[in-house]
């Protein structure tokens, strides 16, 4: 029987709006693209998530990789608020499962700055049952660690959860542990294929 709703928080109870945020700083396109592969498109950006390196390191990573544009990493950087913004629908949602009698728990990749800097977009966060934010832990999806650690922390059964996240490859990660899996793409087909879990568990 499924118990526990798991989400994941960008781009699911969030939006993660990295290319419009660069937009609302004035950057063109062009320059988009080349700060976005010396950061949030490069294999670095999963440093940010981890937590592990602070902001000072990883901004002179990112140089690292375009020297020429250093000024407007910093610009795009030194302050995200508005990177991370909030969905309206995701205390609504929250209450509806947890009115249901489901636990609900989130598990993200997500950074100690975008957290302090974008707090307003996780108003939702005191309406759960808790969960795991990657920075905090210093493990990131789509490592089985930290899956196993969210079952151990709140006492949860891997067969018992539903775990929705818009990244295909940490969906099939929670399902090789024993989660039903969904991956997000829209509330409306997220919801459709809850339900459709729920119900075939409860006629097994």
């Amino acid at each position: 029987m499924i118990r526990n709703i798991v989400f994941d928080i960008g781009n699911v109870l969030t939006d993660f709006r990295w290319r419009e945020f660069l937009q609302d700083k004035g950057f063109e396109d062009e320059m988009i693209d080349r700060i976005a592969k010396a950061s949030v498109a490069s294999p670095l950006w999963n440093e940010v998530d981890r937590g592990e390196w602070d902001m000072e390191k990883l901004m002179a990573e990112f140089v690292k990789l375009d020297p020429e544009i250093e000024s407007e990493l910093h610009q795009a950087y030194d302050n995200i608020t508005g990177m991370v913004t909030k969905r309206e629908y995701a205390i609504p949602w929250i209450e509806e499962l947890k009115s249901k009698g489901y636990g609900v728990y989130y598990l993200s990749n997500f950074s100690d700055k975008a957290y302090e800097e974008c707090r307003e977009a996780l108003d939702f966060l005191p309406y759960t049952d808790g969960g795991i934010l990657s920075y905090r832990d210093k493990v990131i999806k789509p490592d089985e660690r930290i899956y196993k650690l969210l079952l151990s922390r709140f006492g949860l059964k891997a067969e018992e959860c539903v775990f929705l996240d818009d990244t295909r490859k940490n969906v099939e990660a929670a399902c090789k542990l024993g989660f039903r899996g969904i991956c997000f793409r829209t509330k409306e087909q997220a919801e459709e294929e809850l339900n459709t879990i729920i119900h075939s568990n409860l006629t097994v």
